[in-house]
């Protein structure tokens, strides 16, 4: 039997439009309150604006990429899994692909075509521009809401997301809205962000990107490996950021910067011996030419001048007259590349916020509040969040779709 119930989604966001649309499919009717001035405005730059936008992988190894509470995603992801996300996005015409780490994309690399799919999905659905100032309660239930005036409704979304990217609408509203209702919320803090660094050498190389590189985080007091990842990274004006530099920062819950460390390995694929000879030959390429041009072949020209003032080999010493010892500091360089920390970049700059309305006042089954009836959570406004590859997404599509469907079913 078609539902009745009249629901309002709260977050015009990947989880509000999913919970949206797969209402809309058992016959509810649909508000969407949406504050700022266009919905998913955040879906819309993710993955620099090609959105990544699940994992192709099952839900046991999914399970696996998410950091905080896992086991409170299996029943939402289990009905609702990466493969359906991707027969979804097919039905509603976009094409995708899958890439390395079995990241999915649209065909076409633009966020934008996810996005009008999702609104597509979501057609039937009444947009109020309004912000949400109180969630109703009457006798232990929803009762409506609090806009710009009183609206009454059977159930009601909350899908806010974080506190992440407040210019596109994620600025914490729906943990006020929570709280007011008793529920808790666990200490927030940014997740897969930026690393903001002290050292001038990032802003001399600031716009490198480097690919196929080693990076770890490692204690300075016992040299202990804190993470370790291969793969793509970029030096900017304040850091460090990139795809193994946003991952790492989910590792780091509660850091003291000042006794960690970014390590880079230019040469991942070369042990010492074998760099060794590459500096040989490269050396005697260049035997008559100045140190300052014997790196071209190996570095980026961007990095060399950096590399040269580590090394302390005066640039314009000319590479017959370089050292065993001097040509072993070269190496231990390129191989230790290391760059002090000072921080995270600030919460606003994190693509996920860590923490957020604690899932043990949820039901898993069905995404409800156990304080309020009728009151349901979708996506990153609770505490789960996962690491970089489109898993964060499918955790708002899958916890979206569940929610969705619960709430409009008639109690």
């Amino acid at each position: 039997m078609k539902s009745t119930k009249k629901i309002a989604v709260i977050g015009a966001g990947a989880a509000g439009m999913m919970a949206a649309g797969v209402a809309l499919a058992e016959g509810a009717q649909v508000t969407l309150f949406e504050h700022s001035d266009r919905p998913m405005k955040k879906l819309r730059i993710t993955g620099k604006g090609r959105c990544n936008l699940t994992n192709d992988c099952s839900v046991a190894d999914f399970l696996g990429n998410v950091l905080s509470n896992p086991r409170f995603l299996y029943t939402a992801l289990s009905l609702f899994t990466p493969d359906d996300t991707k027969a979804l996005f097919e039905a509603l015409g976009v094409p995708l692909k899958t890439e390395r780490g079995n990241r999915v994309f649209p065909v076409s690399d633009k966020a934008a075509d996810v996005a009008e799919a999702l609104l597509r999905f979501a057609k039937g659905a009444v947009f109020c521009h309004e912000r949400v100032r109180k969630i109703l309660v009457e006798d232990g239930k929803v009762a409506g809401i609090l806009a710009d005036k009183e609206y009454a409704f059977d159930a009601v979304i909350l899908a806010t997301g974080g506190a992440s990217y407040p210019q596109t609408g994620s600025d914490g509203s729906g943990h006020r809205l929570a709280t007011a209702l008793g529920h808790t919320v666990t200490p927030l803090r940014p997740s897969l962000v930026p690393l903001s660094s002290p050292s001038p050498d990032c802003a001399a190389m600031q716009g490198l990107s480097l690919k196929n590189v080693g990076f770890r985080l490692v204690s300075k007091e016992n040299g202990k490996t804190l993470y370790e990842d291969f793969g793509e990274m970029m030096f900017t004006h304040f850091g460090l950021t990139g795809p193994m530099v946003l991952s790492s920062t989910a590792h780091l819950p509660s850091p003291n910067f000042s006794k960690i460390e970014a390590v880079i390995d230019m040469k991942p694929a070369l042990d010492e011996k074998t760099l060794d000879r590459r500096l040989l030959s490269d050396f005697e390429k260049y035997c008559n030419r100045n140190f300052s041009h014997a790196l071209s072949d190996l570095l980026p020209a961007k990095m060399i001048p950096v590399v040269i003032k580590r090394t302390g080999i005066p640039p314009e010493k000319k590479v017959n007259l370089i050292t065993k010892e001097e040509r072993r500091t070269v190496l231990q360089v390129i191989k230790g590349f290391r760059i002090p920390l000072s921080g995270f970049r600030p919460i606003a700059e994190a693509i996920v916020t860590a923490g957020g309305i604690s899932v043990k006042e949820i039901n898993p089954k069905n995404m409800m509040s156990r304080l309020v009836e009728n009151l349901f959570f979708a996506g990153e406004v609770m505490d789960v969040d996962a690491y970089t590859g489109g898993f964060n997404l499918q955790i708002a599509f899958s916890t979206g779709h569940l929610a969705g469907s619960v709430a409009a079913q008639n109690g």
